[in-house]
């Protein structure tokens, strides 16, 4: 799939907006602690693709599971963007000046106790990439137009302190995209208006 960017772009926020956020099943009275995500789009000739890593298995949170490249907002980012970007370079080796922002979704709070900023970007090959050995098992790349089509997301359910919590995956392969990594791409293809009457992801605005 080859996205006009143009649309995608006007899909976005400018900036991040208060109030208008993705709300998880479970994560109504939870505090959340502020994090980032770098959501990158791989410019590849024979179509986009999206950029996924693989935490390794020992981390305290979400220990296994695929996810954007990104992190906990720390005392000295200056934005969204900074976090997501400081946290890309940190985990997987991009080089900032690889990385092209385009705007913001909606931000997505999880029932884990995250709020999320999903920051969105083009990244043009060629690149080098170098895997944090502790924190990223696995990087790999997804084409957009299995992840962006409605057919591929499906809805699954869990018992999650003491609640029954519904959430979106999208398996590829070996690979069980599920959780906030899923939702927020269901949130890009609602914005992009190819969900076509479909289950919307929840967005909340106030």
């Amino acid at each position: 799939m080859t996205l006009d960017l143009e649309r995608l772009r006007a899909s976005l926020l400018p900036e991040p907006m208060a109030g208008h956020f993705v709300h998880e099943d479970g994560a109504g009275d939870l505090p959340l602690t502020p994090a980032a995500v770098l959501f990158p789009i791989v410019l590849r000739d024979g179509g986009h693709t999206v950029l996924l890593t693989q935490r390794t298995a020992h981390l305290k949170d979400h220990a296994g599971q695929i996810s954007f490249p990104g992190g906990r907002v720390e005392d000295a980012d200056l934005s969204p963007i900074h976090t997501a970007l400081r946290e890309t370079e940190e985990e997987i080796g991009l080089a900032r000046g690889q990385v092209e922002i385009l705007g913001f979704l909606p931000e997505y709070r999880t029932g884990t106790g995250f709020r999320i900023t999903p920051v969105v970007a083009l990244v043009r090959p060629p690149f080098d990439l170098q895997p944090d050995p502790f924190e990223v098992a696995e990087i790999f790349e997804v084409p957009l137009a299995f992840l962006l089509d409605p057919a591929n997301h499906q809805r699954h359910s869990l018992h999650y302190r003491g609640a029954l919590r519904n959430y979106f995956a999208m398996p590829y392969g070996d690979y069980f995209i599920w959780g906030a990594t899923a939702g927020m791409i269901r949130s890009l293809t609602e914005r992009l208006g190819l969900l076509h009457g479909t289950e919307a992801c929840g967005i909340v605005t106030s």
